[in-house]
């Protein structure tokens, strides 16, 4: 089983409204073959907290006002480390960058298909390496 071109959709919606908010390294796997309560998930992180949050009120607006879709459930918000959308096809998880390099959600799910993103989403791609490098946090405590 893949993805449905319903997920797909949704998740390069959510993927474009990341990036558009800043979002650094986007990524997006097909799980729908190893998980039965959802089709993909779409990974992003940021530097700071309200960043974090910023991204998460992008992607449900967006989805909201272009597919007409609410998520089913939203948690995370009280500390705005690591937030997560359900929307039951996909689920989005933002993270700050710290919980991105602590969990490595990627090293979980790296032999799922990786699904294709906008180019705005796929640029993004190193960028949490290269904002650490520029306010000096050293090699490895970042992605």
């Amino acid at each position: 089983m893949t993805a449905t071109d319903r997920s797909i959709e949704l998740i390069n919606a959510a993927a474009q409204a990341a990036a558009d908010r800043l979002a650094h390294d986007i990524i997006a796997y097909d799980v729908s073959d190893v998980l039965s309560i959802t089709d993909a998930f779409l990974l992003a992180s940021a530097p700071n907290d309200r960043q974090v949050k910023s991204i998460v009120d992008e992607i449900e607006e967006r989805l909201q006002k272009e597919l007409g879709v609410k998520p089913v459930r939203r948690e995370g918000d009280r500390d705005a480390r690591w937030i997560l959308l359900d929307y039951v096809d996909i689920v989005i998880h933002v993270q700050h960058s710290e919980e991105r390099v602590f969990y490595a959600l990627e090293r979980l799910w790296k032999d799922c298909p990786e699904i294709g993103l906008p180019e705005d989403a796929i640029k993004t791609r190193g960028k949490a390496a290269e904002h650490a490098e520029l306010n000096g946090v050293p090699e490895g405590e970042q992605l």
